[in-house]
Parts: C-alpha cells; sequence; structure tokens
C-alpha cells in the first residue's frame, strides 16, 4: 500500500562516476524526506566510458525494490541533455538534480521541499554560500559562482546566493514547462533565467558542501563560467522565447 501523498523525483545525470554512483545511490536511497514523501530516482548514463553503466546496473539488480530508473544515451551529449532527458521521464509532483559524486547530501532535501509543499513557492534553490562552515576546494570556483549569482539578481531581480548551486528543486508541472535547449553545465543558468522571466521568485536554504578536486573527477572548467555568462545574457537581452 503506498502511503506517500507526494513524491519528489530526482534527476541523477552521469558521466563516468565508477568511483562514486554506487555510494551516491545508497545516499539517495537512505536520504529522509520526511513525512509520506517518496522518492523517484532517474539515473541517466550520458554514454559513459568507464564501468558507470554495469556499477548501475548492479546496483539496480541488488536493490529490486528500489523506485530506480535508468536511462542511457547512446552518445556523450553533456550535462544539460542528460537532464532533459530525465525532466521527460519523471512523474513526480517535485524535481530536483542530483549530481553523481558526493559532494552535497542528499539529506537536505527535506529542508527544500517544506517551501514547494507550502505553494508558496515553486523554485527552491539549495545554498553552498548561506552555510559558513561550508569550505570551497577552489577560490576560483567560489569567486565564480558569486558572480554569476550577482549577475543573476542583477539581470533577473532575483536575491539568490548560488545560482550553480546542483540543488535546484521545482515543481514538476513548472518544469516540464520551461522548454530548453541546454546541452551543456549551462542547464543551471537557463533555468535559472527563464524561471525568473516567468515571475518566479527563487527562494534558497542552506545545505551541507564536500567539494572535491579535478584530480577526483571535478568536471567544471573555466569555459563553462564563460557559457554560463553568456547563458544569462543571452536569455536576458536577445532571446525572446521562455
Amino acid at each position: 500500500m503506498n502511503d506517500t501523498s507526494h513524491t519528489l523525483s530526482i534527476i541523477i545525470p552521469a558521466y563516468n562516476e565508477e568511483k562514486t554512483i554506487a555510494e551516491l545511490l545508497q545516499r539517495v536511497l537512505d536520504a529522509d524526506l520526511g513525512e509520506n514523501i517518496g522518492k523517484e530516482i532517474v539515473v541517466v548514463n550520458d554514454c559513459s566510458t568507464d564501468s558507470t553503466d554495469q556499477i548501475v546496473k548492479n546496483f539496480i539488480a541488488t536493490h529490486p525494490d528500489a523506485p530506480i530508473s535508468y536511462l542511457k544515451h547512446e552518445k556523450n551529449y553533456g550535462k544539460g541533455m542528460a537532464v532533459r532527458t530525465g525532466i521527460k521521464a519523471v512523474t513526480g509532483d517535485f524535481v530536483v538534480m542530483q549530481d553523481a559524486d558526493l559532494e552535497l547530501d542528499p539529506n537536505d532535501f527535506a529542508k527544500m521541499l517544506p517551501f514547494l509543499l507550502s505553494g508558496e513557492y515553486r523554485v527552491v534553490y539549495g545554498s553552498r554560500f548561506l552555510a559558513e562552515e561550508n569550505s570551497h576546494t577552489y577560490f576560483s570556483y567560489q569567486l565564480g559562482g558569486k558572480f554569476l549569482s550577482i549577475m543573476t539578481n542583477l539581470l533577473y531581480r532575483q536575491h539568490i546566493t548560488d545560482e550553480p548551486t546542483c540543488y535546484k528543486m521545482f515543481t514538476a508541472d513548472l518544469l516540464k514547462s520551461i522548454p530548453l535547449d541546454c546541452v551543456g553545465f549551462e542547464f543551471c543558468p537557463e533555468v535559472t533565467a527563464k524561471v525568473s522571466r516567468l515571475g518566479h521568485k527563487i527562494k534558497e536554504v542552506p545545505i551541507r558542501y564536500y567539494p572535491r578536486s579535478i584530480e577526483e573527477g571535478k568536471k567544471l572548467r573555466l569555459s563553462d563560467g564563460f557559457k554560463a555568462i553568456g547563458t544569462l545574457l543571452k536569455y536576458r537581452f536577445w532571446k525572446n522565447r521562455k
């Protein structure tokens, strides 16, 4: 008997995450979302070349009751396309993104959900900068995140501190209604721009952050930062499509 009243769909885009994907899936399964909140986990393998595919399949086989759906791309596109594939597949009331690394704690979803459940907000971001105890591996990443947040606030009249955060949570109907063009890491600034243009205020809550190094598999590069800046500008001044 299903006694859940709401379901959170968790999209996990994965590319060459053999070192972390099994532990991440276990953490997501174990996360306490609160009373009467169920989970739907959608893993999208963006054509990994390592053993990510077999690890996910083995995990599902050893957890037959886990609410996990597994999708694969036949070629490598990028995080944005993997997220878009996941959005098409989800069936829950709310949707959140979860990177396949171990930088963030899925138990923090429970801090974000009440603001969507209240009906006051339709978009909630988890901010790494609102929790002062968090460390940041690279000053350049920290500075870049703050710069993108300031740009977002100036261009779109928001009041956020962490625009590039992975933890972006939406009501499913809103997210599914937004046509996305992104292929790579520009998913974050594009969806931020488009929900802002629709008039939605973004609520932020503090989340925990355990940054990994480039040697450990961090994939963001300086070029992704420039793309994010261009994306924020494009949807503010030149791209009329919502």
